[in-house]
């Protein structure tokens, strides 16, 4: 879907909603997302869903989800109903489903292949923010009552390190020499035992949001509030925040930001055993999640491709060097 496109299956998409500002285009990705204004002046987000990826219901049960995170004390973009009382409407022209949420104010935590800004001291701080902010969404989470039929992918060790991976076989990326296959694929052999032994120990497993990038992680007056709970999942919580420090895997303070972020979530809640341990692995699985997450949706040959083997192969060299 081109930005053209999105723009105009936007357009017809907050009619449901009453109409509004023109959208505002903020990414075209797995979802196409725009930044608008409604007729009553309230400032959204609108989300065109992408085909095939969450269904339905799975949409529905994430805003469910972020209402019960709000109403436990959390501040996260809640749905807001559209003219006929629906949080989802069609737009059958573009295939898709459309939703809109609140918008919520504060700068981007940074993103991604670009350096960390501030002092190392300002980034422990929002890494130490950040880490609390994920507690308070895995305590509320484990407090709510969920509601029949309520859908969200399962990410445990098959999910992840399976046959069949729910972000595809990462040792199977098209970018990789046969040399840097068997690389990955030894490391598959090494992590699923330590997130194996892990989950067979009680491992703290629930509701995640499972992608809290810098870009889903907005900053203000120290506090840290998450976006973007389209890939929520019940997984493993080191996973979570394994994901938080995916990013920081070229920082040259990463060990310290790791700590800022685990301290962090103490604050707030208990450290699953052996966190501290742990979060590297969880750590490299992300990155490995990501290396299979491009095959099939860029050509063999895109730099993409290469860059998110490269990187799953020096998280996996990093965690291996002594």
């Amino acid at each position: 879907m081109t930005d053209d496109e999105a723009l105009m299956y936007a357009k017809a998409a907050l009619a449901c909603w009453g109409g509004g500002a023109t959208p505002r285009l903020i990414k075209n990705r797995e979802n196409a997302v725009f930044e608008t204004v409604l007729g009553d002046g309230r400032r959204v987000a609108l989300r065109l869903h992408r085909p095939g990826y969450q269904s339905d219901n799975a949409i529905r049960s994430e805003l469910w989800w972020a209402e019960a995170l709000v109403a436990a004390g959390l501040s996260v973009p809640v749905p807001v109903r559209s003219l006929a009382g629906d949080v989802l409407a069609s737009v059958p022209a573009a295939g898709r489903m459309a939703s809109v949420v609140t918008w919520m104010d504060g700068a981007p935590m940074g993103e991604g292949d670009v350096p960390l800004s501030g002092t190392a001291d300002e980034q422990a701080a929002v890494h130490r923010a950040l880490g609390a902010a994920l507690a308070r969404v895995h305590t509320a989470s484990d407090a709510a009552v969920l509601p029949d039929g309520f859908e969200r992918q399962v990410l445990d060790v098959d999910a992840l390190l399976g046959d069949a991976p729910a972000w595809g076989r990462f040792w199977e990326n098209p970018a990789l020499t046969s040399g840097e296959m068997a690389e990955l694929l030894a490391a598959r052999v090494q992590m699923r035992e330590v997130i194996g032994d892990h989950a067979a120990g009680g491992g703290d497993f629930g509701l995640i949001h499972a992608d809290a990038l810098r870009e889903n992680v907005l900053v203000q007056d120290g506090t840290a509030r998450l976006i973007d709970f389209d890939d929520g999942v019940f997984g493993f919580r080191m996973y979570e925040l394994g994901v938080a420090m995916s990013q920081n895997w070229d920082q040259p303070n990463r060990a310290a930001l790791g700590g800022a972020l685990l301290a962090g979530y103490a604050t707030e809640r208990a450290l699953p055993t052996g966190a501290e341990s742990l979060l590297e692995p969880f750590t490299v699985m992300r990155g490995l999640a990501s290396c299979g997450w491009v095959i099939g949706r860029y050509a063999a040959n895109d730099p993409v491709c290469r860059a998110y083997a490269v990187r799953g192969l020096e998280l996996v060299r990093q965690w291996q060097t002594p």
